[in-house]
């Protein structure tokens, strides 16, 4: 298997961010129960479940993250792109470059922030992200990406 790339340090950054800010859609449910509590008396242990919820899927997200930056990784190659999450759930895509259609650079508000691009490559199937990169390491696996698979395909 060849030497996977690690994503850059500042991605964990952006997971924190991340985790935090998905944790405000989940006060949406915290609002409604105490509201259904208060008009309709619904009992009071429903809004105790809710608030432990609230505080644990974000608490897990953020203890995960070293985790998640630990296990995940990529590899270009002129046959095929690797992309790996994961280690007690392991997750491997290999992409054949000749399938590769479009290689697309995302930036969110937090990558930004981060200075750090995700590189989404689409096949005719589906499409796979490499999550964070730097942003002349995204310009230059966007090129490498786009240079192996127009070599590898026939002329139309």
């Amino acid at each position: 298997m060849p030497q996977l790339q690690q994503l850059p340090p500042q991605i964990k950054t952006a997971w924190r961010i991340s985790a935090l800010l998905n944790a405000i859609w989940l006060l949406i449910p915290l609002v409604g129960v105490i509201l259904a509590h208060y008009f309709w008396h619904w009992p009071f242990f429903l809004i105790i479940i809710v608030i432990i919820f609230v505080l644990v899927v974000p608490a897990v997200q953020l203890a995960l993250v070293p985790y998640r930056y630990r296990f995940t990784g990529y590899a270009i190659k002129p046959e095929f792109v690797i992309l790996q999450t994961g280690f007690i759930f392991r997750k491997q895509d290999t992409i054949p470059t000749a399938r590769i259609q479009n290689v697309t650079l995302e930036q969110g508000p937090l990558l930004r922030w981060q200075k750090l691009q995700a590189v989404r490559i689409v096949t005719a199937a589906t499409s796979h992200t490499i999550e964070g990169v730097t942003l002349d390491v995204a310009d230059s696996l966007r090129a490498t990406i786009v240079r192996f698979a127009t070599e590898v395909q026939p002329d139309a």
